[in-house]
């Protein structure tokens, strides 16, 4: 009983985490991952080259210029974590996820 309890619970996890789509990180770069969108906010990490990242929204902040071409959009890949969308390989100049609150 106690397996059968738990096997529900597993399934809603992994449909969660399946429903986040990754997206990869222009190759050859090291990115920076801010805390809000723009370069004026403190580095909270750095991306490996080779990084994919969920993208959980989206929202505009200051237009940078990078592989992906030049745009002000944001990805928020987690809660306060921003990389710039000119470094995110979407196939969209647009919005590929809801915008953030």
């Amino acid at each position: 009983m106690g397996t059968d309890d738990k096997q529900p619970t597993a399934d809603v996890t992994t449909a969660a985490t399946a429903a986040v789509k990754r997206y990869a990180i222009a190759p050859g770069y090291r990115v920076n991952v801010r805390s809000g969108p723009s370069t004026q906010y403190a580095i909270v990490r750095s991306l490996p080259a080779g990084s994919t990242v969920p993208i959980h929204c989206q929202k505009p902040g200051e237009w940078v210029s990078g592989p992906y071409g030049t745009t002000n959009l944001w990805d928020s890949i987690a809660p306060g974590e921003y990389v710039s969308d000119a470094y995110v390989k979407t196939g969209s100049d647009g919005y590929v996820a809801p915008r953030c609150a």
